[in-house]
């Protein structure tokens, strides 16, 4: 199974394709959303949705993880997180794309081990556990939710190979 997993930010926002069988992981593709932190705000949601939008349509991933919103001591940096994620979150669901949602700590714990791992720490065990070094912190962060995915659906037994869901987006008439 194909899954997209996200690790949003304000100015950059990772992304990373892997296919898995829920115990293997294999990287098809990885990358970097940037976005110039001196431009307007609501043209940087704009530009991650249609990257995001993009990455869909020509990755088809089955489905998707996305990174939830950390506890921050700075109201403000959480909610402007927040808008990236609602973008991320929107794009998903318009191509009717699964979507499974990760604390941090999940992550880190699913694929290291231990929930408060350094960034460093993940970078090695993605690596690890695909073969493929990532230089992107963002992008191997990303890859992380992807695999944290994989292996807990796996684990779950909620693993459903098969082609993307097709669902019409909210709020259009038929």
């Amino acid at each position: 199974m194909k899954v997209l997993g996200v690790d949003c930010g304000t100015e950059r926002t990772g992304w990373g394709l892997i296919e898995s069988d829920g115990r293997r992981h294999h990287v098809l593709s990885h990358g970097v959303i940037r976005l110039a932190p001196r431009s307007a705000f609501e043209g940087r949601l704009a530009a991650v949705g249609a990257a995001m939008r993009a990455l869909l349509a020509e990755h088809m991933p089955e489905c998707a993880a996305v990174e939830e919103v950390f506890y921050s001591q700075n109201v403000k940096t959480a909610l402007r997180l927040a808008h990236v994620r609602g973008v991320v979150l929107a794009s998903i669901a318009e191509a009717g794309v699964a979507l499974g949602e990760y604390s941090p700590l999940s992550v880190k714990a699913s694929v290291v081990g231990y929930g408060r791992a350094e960034k460093s720490q993940v970078q090695l065990m993605v690596r690890t556990l695909t073969g493929v070094a990532v230089e992107s912190e963002d992008a191997a962060d990303a890859l992380a939710v992807a695999i944290c995915h994989a292996t807990t659906t796996w684990r779950a037994g909620t693993w459903k190979a098969g082609p993307r869901a097709s669902r019409e987006p909210a709020g259009v008439a038929g």
